[in-house]
């Protein structure tokens, strides 16, 4: 139990790899905070697993696009819980679409979702995490971002996630005096059926220089780690949870 008596919040964690994230971190003891757009039904669907492994967890319905209402969300959550220890910022649309294709809308809203939400949350909960004297700051980037690669029809969503990357470092210099960390953690492409570790080990794909496709657990661990006491010499550091792609 890792992270025993912690407080975690994981923003968009009503599906997918936030999903993931949540679920690991309450068996790692951690009590949960989801945040969630839209999707009530995923959002209790996620409550219902978290109860399941015994944690003390909420769903908080919000949108992070807004300052404000990240403010508010933090404030709900410390409100609950009494405190904020962890912070996992994977909220972050992807769109395809050429530069000469995309409306400036559908740039603004890629930068926002995928930028500006780690900026607005994390600027929000930086009060509270130093009044501990410990935190823990996670955000999602995509494999490659440290680099700032290039690919077309997603220049929007690449260009945010590696500025992601050099707005988490900026912070874990900031932050380091206070005893919280920044880190990033990129994950390759998951499969939308979301495949277990068990069954993604019998299924080789030549893409993975590891030999089989990723998992959300395989980016749950790693986000648990960083989570984790152990990890309290480990800051401003991108992880690629890719199993070789890209290298």
């Amino acid at each position: 139990m890792a992270l025993q008596n912690r407080v975690a919040l994981v923003t968009g964690g009503s599906r997918g790899i936030g999903r993931g994230i949540a679920v690991k971190l309450a068996q790692d003891g951690a009590r949960v905070a989801i945040a969630y757009r839209s999707n009530k039904t995923a959002a209790q669907q996620t409550l219902r697993q978290l109860q399941a492994s015994g944690a003390d967890c909420v769903a908080v319905e919000t949108d992070i696009n807004d300052a404000g209402r990240a403010e508010e969300l933090l404030r709900t959550v410390v409100d609950r819980f009494g405190r904020i220890d962890v912070v996992v910022n994977n909220v972050g649309d992807f769109r395809w679409g050429t530069l000469a294709e995309s409306s400036l809308e559908d740039w603004q809203n890629v930068i926002s979702s995928n930028l500006m939400t780690v900026l607005y949350v994390s600027r929000a909960a930086l009060p509270h995490l130093r009044r501990g004297r410990w935190g823990r700051i996670i955000n999602l980037g995509a494999v490659g971002a440290e680099r700032a690669f290039g690919q077309a029809k997603i220049s929007a969503y690449a260009a945010a996630k590696a500025a992601v990357v050099a707005l988490s470092r900026s912070l874990a210099l900031e932050e380091a005096k206070n005893g919280i960390t920044v880190n990033v953690v990129n994950p390759s492409s998951i499969d939308e059926n979301e495949l277990t570790l068990s069954e993604a080990r019998k299924i080789r794909d030549a893409r993975f220089p590891i030999g089989r496709p990723p998992t959300v657990e395989d980016v749950a661990n790693t986000v648990a780690f960083f989570a984790s006491e152990e990890a309290e010499y480990v800051t401003g550091q991108v992880v690629n949870v890719s199993g070789g792609w890209m290298l």
